[in-house]
């Protein structure tokens, strides 16, 4: 199993990121250990925030949002899935699946020995990050979740989601057209850039931004990670990410800790999972939830800075 690491130099001069690297050897059963990388930032003894992205991002589209939070004080800890940002990447797309995602953020968590940590995703931040606190709970103080999901494929999702995507009766299923359509371009499209989708959905952006976006993958052979993750989304009920999602939506349900949401106005694919975890996470009632306006799936990149204010209150509010 080939492992590549995306030379230094194509991380050099990136506009607003200039946080220095940081890297720990994290380990997964059946796969070689992977040097997973991760912005160590603000001072040591601040309330530590982590900040977790998705598909086809990095810590780069948190940028903003790290030096905010560092200039308030607070440490952050902002990684790079194993696939992506300076991470290592696995050539074989069929190394990468959901649990050896969990696995490997959990391996970082602990390794830094982090505690009283606010957990901060989005997009497939979610399902990982909310995984491993479902496995390390004791880690965590609060969550804030920002156009994220946790597919279980649940037949009582129904009506609830913008994008359909849940059970129907013992062995069907109803999913958003729109979301097989994605799943199949990344699966047979020549090639796949992540600028594509961030200018699509969040531009227009400077040509150095999506230089930056683009920057962790030279060419092909470093997209395994990247072009696979569409792949585990769980699309029925007897995918193993649907069961991982399922165990860790029962330990949300006893998650007392606060839990707030702050999904933006024009995410259609996210659209609904805020009011599930506001009603189904016991540590979400009663807490003051947001909407942020103006921004579509990618809120770090198109509204940084409210976001960053969204964080460092809610830590406010509930130390």
């Amino acid at each position: 199993m080939d492992v590549l690491r995306t030379p230094d130099e194509r991380f050099d001069n990136l506009p607003d990121y200039p946080f220095p690297p940081s890297y720990a050897v994290v380990e997964t059963r059946g796969a070689p250990p992977v040097r997973m990388h991760y912005v160590d930032a603000g001072p040591a003894d601040g309330p530590v925030v982590v900040l977790l992205h998705g598909q086809p991002t990095w810590s780069f589209m948190y940028r903003n949002v790290i030096q905010a939070l560092v200039d308030s004080g607070m440490r952050v800890i902002a990684p790079d899935n194993i696939g992506y940002g300076r991470s290592d990447k696995l050539t074989d797309a069929t190394a990468y699946t959901f649990r050896r995602h969990v696995d490997w953020t959990r391996a970082l968590v602990n390794g830094l020995g982090l505690r009283e940590a606010t957990l901060v995703v989005q997009d497939w931040g979610g399902p990982i990050g909310l995984s491993v606190l479902a496995r390390e709970p004791d880690r965590f103080a609060r969550v804030i979740a920002t156009n994220t999901i946790l597919h279980t494929c649940d037949p009582g999702l129904a009506g609830r989601l913008a994008w359909a995507h849940h059970g129907v009766d013992e062995d069907r299923v109803l999913l958003q057209e729109t979301l097989l359509d994605y799943v199949a371009l990344y699966a047979r499209a020549p090639d796949i850039n992540p600028s594509m989708f961030l200018d699509a959905v969040a531009g227009p952006l400077h040509a150095d931004v999506l230089t930056a976006y683009d920057a962790p993958f030279p060419d092909r052979s470093y997209k395994a990670g990247l072009r696979q993750m569409t792949a585990l989304i769980p699309l029925t009920r007897n995918d193993p990410g649907a069961a991982i999602g399922r165990d860790t939506m029962a330990a949300l349900r006893q998650w007392e800790r606060p839990f707030l949401t702050a999904y933006s106005d024009g995410d259609p694919p996210t659209r609904g999972w805020d009011r599930v975890f506001q009603e189904q996470v016991p540590g979400a009632q009663r807490q003051a939830h947001t909407i942020i306006t103006g921004a579509g799936h990618f809120i770090a990149e198109q509204k940084g800075a409210e976001l960053a204010v969204v964080i460092a209150e809610f830590i406010g509010l509930t130390n």
